[in-house]
């Protein structure tokens, strides 16, 4: 058995949505010391539907492939449902990742959070600060 599916390698050799955005909304930037991911997710928001996402990503072909794969699962919906969006729900979208990879699909889904808290903070719009809990909180990778 592979130990990568199709679909993340496919995100990881033709990465979706990668760059930078000039004038974003919001910027949200994690990083994962032990393995040395880092994230930037930016988005444009209007009305309160993600209208364009674009991420920067420094780590390995499962960092890229989770970021790639949590923009397009996020691209054109409200902000209520990007924040429901899950690490679980990244890594299924991907066809599965190894046990030991897993805190990418976390890195992507705080990035995007930080992004979205970011906005918010930018536009003064209040929010429940448990919505965006600091720091991963996954079991195998060690970064907490």
């Amino acid at each position: 058995m592979a130990l990568y599916s199709e679909k993340v390698m496919d995100h990881f050799r033709n990465p979706r949505n990668v760059g930078v955005m000039e004038d974003p909304s919001g910027v949200g930037e994690v990083g994962n010391p032990v393995c040395g991911d880092i994230m930037k997710i930016y988005l444009k928001i209007e009305n309160d539907v993600i209208t364009d996402v674009k991420f920067e990503t420094f780590g390995c072909g499962s960092a890229i492939a989770s970021s790639s794969m949590a923009t397009e699962l996020i691209k054109g919906k409200p902000l209520s449902e990007a924040l429901e969006l899950t690490n679980k729900a990244v890594t299924e979208a991907l066809g599965g990742l190894p046990a030991h990879k897993l805190h990418c699909s976390v890195l992507a889904e705080e990035a995007i959070k930080a992004a979205v808290k970011d906005y918010y903070d930018k536009n003064g719009i209040a929010y429940d600060p448990a919505m965006f809990p600091e720091g991963c909180d996954c079991d195998h990778c060690g970064c907490h």
